[in-house]
């Protein structure tokens, strides 16, 4: 058993960096993430890592600076939210499309206008086809565990690719919560040493050259062998999983079920807001109703094929988009996970709710009224409207 302490998700992962110990860090504050590379900063000055912290003037330079260290042959980490990931966005592909393994912490903030401080998935899930595998939190422990297992999934020599691990802000970055850490010498053990060897641009023995112009010639076939190395993740991450769970009894693989092996009535969601949906499972099994949740946990890359095996024997599903996209049928999680269940013969009925925009938590009751629109479903066999939202004044 590990250590059992009281830490907020931004003091976990802050904590995950420092047995993690990075080679180089490149921070830039911005809320609610400031209080994680705050926390780290101290650990780099009190002499508790080896890191090289690079402190900079935007998160364009921090994204900048981690793909020079990556490609120098570092082990690389650095956090961001909203306005700031949508300023790395350019760099964000340079890490993924030159194979760089840099692990980011993204504490989901609402994207301006108008100005947002708090929770909601539209920065990472803007960044869903960046070339990043991502990662979901529902707590600060699933925070911990994800990023130090997120460190030997994007060094995979098959894989070679950047991760981002997801919480949402305020309501786990800067709750407090119960959890257990693992000793700094199981951490060390597990991520191992960094596996520099990949063609690092200071090896002058063997140069090499990084981001050189790819025209017609062979740019197809470089991001092929990205979606090739997102495929190679997949087996991987199941792998991990169980290994990081046998050192911990902590995890699980792509997503957790809750009571979904009987269900009729189910609901897909992400992050923190699946504590409360398993609430409300609960009191509506107590009622005799047939409920039941999956929690996702890996977006990228997709499994659509283990979350359809998991959803073929619903009757009707509700998924959650805690994140808006602007003239489309629905939300992005929706639009992914209906589109993989029409491969089913006959496949769940489904809906689209947008909820918890801008950080407005959902209730029991507004879960509870998600399921009853799926009990309504159920009765009439067709769903009226596809896409609508959860939590809006009429």
């Amino acid at each position: 058993m590990g250590k059992i302490v009281a830490y907020s998700g931004n003091q976990a992962i802050a904590e995950a960096m420092r047995q993690i110990n990075p080679d180089v860090c490149a921070a830039y504050p911005i809320t609610p993430q400031t209080e994680l590379m705050q926390q780290f900063a101290s650990f780099v000055a009190d002499g508790l890592v080896d890191t090289e912290l690079v402190t900079v003037e935007s998160e364009h330079s921090a994204m900048s600076a981690c793909v020079g260290a990556s490609a120098a042959g570092g082990r690389v980490m650095t956090a961001t939210s909203a306005q700031g990931m949508a300023l790395m966005w350019e760099i964000m592909y340079c890490a993924s499309g030159l194979r760089l393994p840099v692990i980011m912490t993204i504490v989901n903030r609402a994207l301006n206008a108008p100005l947002n401080i708090h929770g909601d998935h539209s920065d990472s899930m803007g960044a869903r086809d960046s070339g990043w595998i991502q990662i979901y939190s529902e707590n600060a422990q699933e925070a911990y565990d994800n990023i130090i297992q997120a460190v030997r999934i994007g060094e995979e020599a098959s894989v070679r690719l950047p991760v981002a691990v997801c919480y949402d802000g305020f309501i786990i970055s800067h709750s407090i919560e119960r959890m257990e850490i693992l000793e700094d010498e199981e951490v060390k053990g597990f991520v191992g040493p960094y596996q520099n060897k990949f063609h690092p641009l200071l090896d002058v023995e063997h140069p090499v050259t990084y981001g050189p112009v790819d025209l017609q010639d062979y740019y197809t076939e470089h991001k092929r062998q990205q979606v090739e190395a997102m495929q190679n993740a997949l087996p991987l991450i199941l792998r991990v999983a169980e290994e990081y769970k046998k050192l911990s009894s902590r995890g699980d693989g792509y997503f957790e079920t809750y009571r979904l092996e009987d269900a009729e009535i189910g609901m897909f969601i992400l992050n923190s807001a699946a504590g409360t949906a398993k609430e409300v499972v609960d009191d509506l099994r107590a009622k005799g109703v047939k409920a039941g949740l999956l929690k996702l946990r890996i977006f990228r890359p997709f499994p659509y094929r283990e979350i359809v095996d998991a959803l073929k024997h619903l009757k009707v599903l509700a998924i959650m988009d805690r994140c808006e996209s602007f003239g489309a049928l629905g939300g992005p999680v929706f639009m992914e996970i209906r589109s993989a269940l029409l491969g089913l013969e006959k496949p769940p009925l489904t809906f689209n709710y947008i909820y918890g925009l801008g950080g407005r938590e959902p209730s029991l009751a507004e879960i509870h009224k998600a399921f009853a629109r799926g009990k309504e479903v159920v009765a009439t066999g067709k769903v009226e409207v596809l896409h609508d939202y959860l939590q809006v004044r009429e």
